[in-house]
């Protein structure tokens, strides 16, 4: 997906009453969900539908219960959306995340994770309308899914609905769990491209369409008459165009199943015992169990990081992962790196690592996270067990409905999960995928299923993996403003 090369100064985010909750928050005091896939069955009705459901927006402020929509491109095209104003969407999008053999490779969907063994996502389970429901109970819940289930019964066929669990904040595997969340500059104080050092700040732009992003560009997005569309927010870029883009973001859902009977199972028996084995899967994660970074990384004032004991640190120091595995899961899915691979103390230092005369080839082997960031919304299904006993635990269905909100869909979403999780040759590595995500499957005839543990003394520990973590269903999706919907809803 290309940038609109225009450049802008910082823009606040102020139309709250247009943009859907979840991207400014998710739900947290709402402890009960669950996502309702469905299908176009008569696209009219579907419309009705649409026109006449109101999505929890941000100004609502704090609710007892909440709905949000998002749409998938062929859902956009059942419900009669014209195709040249389609074509404007990422062509990610449009593809979709089962759109052909090549992104499921890259995206590592091959082998047990393969499309054509999930339970909805592509062909004749191809998804078309993602709701999700929030509620403070789960009596609340149940009414409020029996509701709307009735009224999308007309229109829609209901092809699953993802339950959901709550953890008290931990994931299945035990691991406390969404602390490393990106700071939205929604007030658009922060010029984008200024930091020298890491932070935790990111561009509104970098979540919703419409909005300076990383580049302090536009992202591409569908642009019509404002004549046509005279309901919708007009262009930043161009006043004389109708933005359908504006205040909306692109949405991935992944219904990702965890193993973890085995993943405890294969940790105990490889470390020799427990708490060897919660030492091991720590260096897996690259956290303790419950949060805590990494001691001997020390802290760093980044800039947005909340809660501050969990999230002042970074990599610069550890190049070569002697703290904290290089092939870590946090490590790969935020390396905490800036456009300049190591914090700078004055303009001269800046000058020289801008032109490249300081550093080594490793530092610059990752890049600068930042335009990579993810928006994360997920939550846990299934049920709960404790590390202790997971072992020997009978197994249990648990796992993560992971949502992810972003700008773009190739620049955020498909290079973290292909260029940083699902790559084993990842900051130098060989034979390393990631050691919770991965697949295990060989990559360019290469195995993928190893992971390097840091030891005393430097020591090292190489250790192979099963795979813990399988994709059961998933599509991407626009989580569009509330004036779009209404477009949207009128054909």
């Amino acid at each position: 997906m290309t940038e609109t090369p225009r450049r802008f100064d910082p823009v606040a985010v102020t139309e709250w009453h247009d943009i859907q909750a979840l991207a400014k928050t998710g739900f947290g005091t709402l402890g009960e969900a669950v996502f309702i896939v469905a299908q176009v069955r008569d696209a009219a009705a579907g419309r009705v539908w649409l026109a006449t459901t109101r999505p929890t927006a941000v100004a609502d402020g704090k609710v007892s219960e909440a709905i949000q929509i998002a749409l998938s491109a062929p859902g956009l095209a059942a419900l009669g959306l014209d195709g040249k104003v389609l074509a404007q969407f990422g062509s990610e999008f449009r593809a979709g995340m089962t759109g052909d053999v090549s992104r499921s490779r890259r995206l590592g969907d091959i082998g047990t994770n393969d499309p054509a063994l999930w339970r909805w996502g592509q062909g004749d389970a191809a998804p078309h309308l993602l709701v999700m429901l929030y509620a403070e109970t789960a009596s609340t819940l149940a009414a409020l899914r029996h509701t709307t289930e009735m009224a999308l019964a007309p229109g829609f066929t209901v092809l699953a609905a993802e339950t959901s669990a709550n953890f008290g904040g931990r994931e299945p595997f035990g691991f406390a769990d969404g602390i490393a969340q990106p700071i939205v500059d929604w007030a658009g104080k922060r010029k984008p491209g200024s930091d020298a050092a890491y932070t935790h700040l990111l561009a509104s732009g970098e979540v919703l369409l419409g909005y300076p992003n990383e580049y302090n560009c536009l992202t591409d997005r569908p642009l019509l008459d404002a004549a046509v569309a005279p309901g919708l927010p007009r262009a930043l870029d161009d006043p004389e165009r109708a933005d359908l883009g504006r205040n909306g973001s692109y949405l991935v859902y992944r219904r990702l199943a965890q193993d973890v009977r085995g993943f405890w199972a294969w940790a105990e028996a490889a470390a020799g015992n427990f708490e060897a084995a919660v030492a091991l899967a720590e260096a897996i994660v690259g956290r303790g169990i419950t949060g805590q970074p990494v001691a001997a990384l020390g802290t760093r004032d980044i800039p947005g990081g909340l809660p501050h004991d969990l999230n002042d640190f970074s990599f610069v120091g550890d190049d070569f992962g002697q703290i904290v595995a290089v092939g870590a899961h946090i490590r790969r899915a935020n390396p905490r790196n800036a456009d300049l691979p190591r914090a700078t103390t004055g303009w001269f230092d800046k000058l020289l690592a801008t032109l490249g005369l300081s550093g080594t080839p490793l530092e610059d082997a990752v890049s600068s996270t930042r335009f990579h960031r993810l928006l994360r919304r997920g939550r846990p299904y299934g049920t709960l067990v404790e590390p202790a006993t997971a072992a020997t635990a009978s197994a249990q269905e648990a796992g993560l409905n992971f949502i992810a909100l972003q700008a773009s869909l190739s620049r955020q979403f498909e290079f973290v999960q292909g260029a940083w999780l699902r790559n084993p040759k990842f900051a130098g590595l060989s034979g390393e995928a990631d050691p919770l995500l991965g697949n295990r499957c060989p990559f360019a005839g290469a195995p993928t299923d190893g992971f390097t543990q840091p030891g005393a003394d430097g020591e090292r520990e190489r250790y192979t993996l099963p795979q813990f973590v399988k994709v059961e269903a998933g599509g991407y999706f626009f989580l569009p403003g509330l004036r779009a919907l209404q477009f949207i809803a009128g054909g």
